[in-house]
């Protein structure tokens, strides 16, 4: 599989869902992207024509993770590390309480041999909010504050697309043009979510490299679920957590009134396993009037070990 890198840069913040309006996550999962770009290939009339490469494996792409310039950031992977006896105990609190890492230290992280280091991602931006006002008939306004997550000059997201052929990569890279234009994530009406993006081409090395990797283990960089032939195996061997996937469906012409999907579970980013599986698209209808989406495919990249 071929792979491409994209810089995202968002010009003003990001409403992306952790659960709270209140409060935006920092970062968004590849069934959110996956959302976006189905609709707008709805807009575009090629929707059959991606379902089925992205169904097929063709086409695949990771969750979005926080880049510094030219510094790119993966998940912390999630396995037992022995940590060097000279590691101050502080120190290994910070790495327990790390999210994501430069992926230029993965080698030495999981050495155990990665000393007095801050967390990268206090530098990435600042959470902020503002205020709406809502009327609903005759009582009196009501006001409520939405999260918003503003990113520092130069930082931003990037996600990885992994591609067999240049016509699919050709036609993920028209609908996310769209895309930056309508905006990611919530309240894009006022705003929020839209980017400027591009390839991504220096200090690229290392993620190419453990991208094309052959190793004992992979870890995974979009949230997936095997399909139910796949799980005992994929099982075997495996460090992985657990993440709820819910929220309501994004269409006018589905019901009378907002619904919610049905929740899936997938493995989380991050998590690490033995044997690759092939996930799927999965139908997360809840008695509406056509499908509703969610996708739980894989990208994998190798881990030195």
């Amino acid at each position: 599989m071929n792979y491409r890198i994209y810089k995202l840069k968002f010009k003003n913040g990001v409403h992306f869902g952790n659960g709270t309006l209140d409060e935006s996550a920092v970062t968004f999962q590849a069934d959110v992207l996956f959302s976006a770009l189905y609709i707008e290939a709805i807009k575009q009339n090629c929707e059959k024509k991606f379902y089925q490469i992205v169904k097929s494996g063709d086409l695949r792409f990771s969750d979005a993770f926080p880049y510094f310039e030219n510094t790119y950031t993966v998940p912390k992977p999630i396995l037992y590390v022995e940590h060097n006896i000279q590691t101050e105990q502080e120190d290994r609190k910070k790495f327990k309480n790390m999210t994501y890492i430069p992926v230029e230290w993965l080698e030495k992280w999981l050495s155990g041999a990665l000393n007095h280091v801050e967390d990268p991602m206090k530098n990435l931006g600042k959470k902020d909010q503002y205020i709406k006002a809502a009327v609903r008939g005759q009582e009196d306004t009501q006001l409520y504050h939405v999260g918003i997550y503003r990113f520092n000059v130069q930082n931003g997201l990037y996600i990885i697309a992994g591609y067999n052929k240049a016509d699919d990569l050709q036609l993920l890279e028209n609908l996310l043009s769209a895309i930056s234009y309508t905006g990611i994530g919530g309240k894009k009406g006022s705003g929020l979510g839209r980017f400027a993006w591009e390839e991504a081409k220096k200090g690229t090395d290392f993620l190419m490299k453990y991208l094309n990797q052959e190793s004992e283990i992979k870890m995974l960089l979009s949230g997936a679920f095997p399909q139910e032939k796949e799980l005992d195996q994929s099982l075997e061997g495996a460090s992985y957590l657990l993440n709820k996937r819910s929220g309501y469906v994004a269409s006018e012409f589905y019901a009378e009134e907002y619904r919610r999907k049905r929740d899936l579970y997938v493995f989380a980013a991050g998590s690490c396993f033995k044997n690759e599986f092939e996930g799927d698209i999965y139908d997360v209808t809840n008695g509406g009037s056509h499908p509703v989406y969610r996708y739980a495919k894989p990208l994998f990249m190798g881990v030195p070990r």
